[in-house]
């Protein structure tokens, strides 16, 4: 039993805000509570994160403060509070992984931001400078775990910001992320729940004092009709979780908690950076011409669901969509995708104990490749590494974590490590082939003789199926590569020897070119895919691919860019794979550009030696 707190400072705790029950402040600034008429308008400026206009009731949420008095221990007591910090922290983990586990739901982009987010969480909660420092004050200063967490989050947020960095919003997050963790052990250590988003009603204007990037991921974005908070600013992780997200927000503004009561009408305006709360007749009619613009665009952009991805010279290009999870399926038909030109097999692997039999595979497989007709279905093989959250693969293929994951066993490298794994699924894609038009996809190649090794394997699988009575197409699925390290990029043209088509995943690829892992805060800013090098990549792959008229696409997030559109073409792309909701403005884009002038434009930019320039390029393009 933990000994009894020392008298020490209280923070005020606060539950979440009731709407029979307003404070005595709410009730003396209510002109409704004073005169008992309509409130008249009061307008809160912020910072405009997410672009976006919201009519609706406002919903406010609170988390209840972790009380934290600073409290000293006793030479006894410090093996005590060792134990109790190593389990808030294994605690925190299980969170944070669980969180991992609902990024398949959300958007491609908000995957994106988040994973690394959680990753780089998951590391701060092993053994990181901040639990080693904890640990050390606790038997050092003979501090309570909860005081000592705070001490040393403090010390190294501190030690970050007085760094020498023009990088300020960097530092910030950073220092952010710190705080964040130590924020989580002590809640975990004094038992303090964390806030709960299950019951906001849909069309609810949701407004807090502020939102992690845990909070954010919570969030739907169907369910939400804006977020408002007091506290943020434009560059954190929060606010770009709730771009991708496409929910309108506006963050920073003053003053809106004590302002803002729930039930209350609001309108928000994600571009204009405010929230009007009892908004007056003109500003109701103006925000709802607004929403009507934005049904009207939706609607315009809907009607190109039908017409084809065709140029104003007549070239046709394939858009296609990037599947995380069945459930995902219906947006493909209703954004007009040719296909799924990326199916990530990963979420038939997680949340759960045991790996999918072959059996399995095939229902889901089955089901997916049936849904899609005659049009083409790409399925990469298991894309894990020990940096994921698998738990069935990491019980049953045991891996160590080596201080740099990205660099360690993952991708097809752990699946020719352990071929039982890669045999089980290429038989379950297999036994489904004949159903569609399937194609096979192995991640992180490098080097030919990984797709060589991996075909035999291929192959083998298809002869015993055979023997075994299973109807298999007289001709296999074709075997392709993922193109997303330098090394697969300058060995295209002996790769493509080898693959039967490939798919370049810019996300990584600009990673590896560049050396920097975007949930590393101090180098982030570097991450930029039109970067020349990964530009002159990419033109190696597709050129080596073309000149043996092997397919090639674009499967990352350059693919789904509608301004980077006429780049693509002008490299010679004619497959883009992406995020389904991003296929109607990318299709409006090709189909006002003529594939002359895209060439012309690639030469110009490739001529280029600096990231900014092309950027400006870019953003000039057809402006002229």
């Amino acid at each position: 039993m933990a000994p009894p707190r020392e008298t020490g400072p209280t923070v005020k705790t606060e539950g979440p805000a009731k709407p029979e029950a307003p404070r005595p402040e709410e009730r003396r600034r209510s002109p409704r509570a004073v005169t008992g008429t309509a409130a008249a308008e009061q307008r809160l400026t912020g910072i405009p994160v997410s672009p976006g206009i919201a009519i609706g009731a406002v919903y406010d949420t609170s988390e209840e403060v972790a009380e934290t008095p600073r409290r000293a221990i006793t030479e006894a007591e410090a093996d005590a509070e060792r134990t109790r910090l190593s389990e808030a922290a294994a605690q925190s983990r299980k969170q944070v992984a669980k969180l991992k586990g609902r990024l398949a739901v959300l958007p491609e982009e908000a995957q994106e931001e988040l994973e690394p987010l959680l990753d780089a969480y998951i590391l701060m909660l092993g053994n990181s400078r901040l639990l080693r420092g904890a640990r050390k004050r606790i038997g050092e200063e003979l501090l309570a775990a909860e005081t000592a967490v705070h001490d040393e989050a403090e010390a190294i947020a501190a030690a970050i910001l007085a760094a020498k960095d023009d990088d300020k919003a960097g530092l910030n997050r950073r220092a952010g992320e710190v705080r964040e963790i130590a924020r989580r052990l002590i809640r975990n250590l004094t038992a303090t729940p964390f806030r709960s988003l299950k019951g906001v009603p849909v069309g609810a204007i949701l407004v807090a004092e502020e939102l992690t990037p845990a909070d954010a991921a919570l969030l739907e974005p169907g369910r939400i009709a804006a977020v408002c908070t007091e506290e943020g600013g434009a560059d954190g992780h929060t606010a770009i979780m709730l771009r991708a997200l496409g929910i309108p927000a506006v963050i920073g503004c003053h003053g809106l908690t004590a302002a803002a009561k729930r039930g209350d009408q609001a309108v928000v305006d994600g571009a204009g950076g405010f929230i009007a709360l009892h908004p007056s007749a003109a500003t109701l009619a103006t925000a709802k011409e607004g929403l009507a613009a934005q049904a009207k665009e939706r609607t315009r952009l809907g009607k190109l669901r039908r017409l084809p991805a065709e140029t104003l010279d007549g070239q046709i290009v394939e858009l296609q969509a990037n599947l995380e999870i069945p459930a995902e399926l219906p947006l493909l038909d209703h954004a007009g995708a040719q296909g799924i030109g990326l199916l990530r097999t990963e979420f038939l692997f997680m949340n759960r104990k045991d790996l999918p039999d072959e059996d399995a595979q095939v229902s889901v497989y089955r089901m997916i490749v049936e849904a899609m007709g005659h049009d083409p279905v790409t399925i990469r093989v298991l894309d894990w590494g020990g940096e994921k959250e698998i738990e069935a693969l990491a019980e049953t293929v045991p891996m160590a974590v080596g201080p740099n994951p990205a660099l360690g066993l993952r991708g097809i490298r752990m699946l020719l490590k352990h071929p039982e794994l890669l045999e089980e699924q290429f038989a379950a894609i297999l036994r489904v082939s004949n159903l569609g038009n399937v194609r096979v996809l192995l991640p992180m190649v490098t080097i030919p003789a990984e797709v060589a090794e991996a075909r035999e394997i291929y192959e083998r699988v298809a002869r015993r199926l055979r023997r075994r009575g299973e109807s298999l197409p007289d001709k296999l699925p074709p075997l392709g590569a993922m193109i997303e390290t330098p090394g697969a990029a300058l060995a295209a043209d002996a790769i493509a020897l080898e693959a039967d088509f490939f798919a370049i995943g810019t996300n990584d690829l600009a990673m590896y070119t560049l050396a920097v892992d975007r949930a590393e805060i101090d180098v982030a800013h570097l991450y930029d895919p039109l970067h020349p090098a990964v530009l002159r990549l990419m033109q190696f792959a597709v050129e080596a691919a073309l000149r043996l008229r092997m397919p090639v696409s674009v499967c990352g997030e350059m693919a789904g860019n509608p301004r980077l559109v006429p780049l693509l073409l002008g490299l010679g792309l004619r497959s883009l794979s992406m995020n389904a909701s991003a296929i109607p403005r990318v299709k409006q884009a090709v189909r006002a550009l003529n594939i002359d002038d895209c060439a012309r434009f690639a030469r110009r930019v490739m001529e280029q030696s600096d990231p900014a320039q092309i950027t400006e390029l870019v953003e000039k393009f057809g402006t002229a």
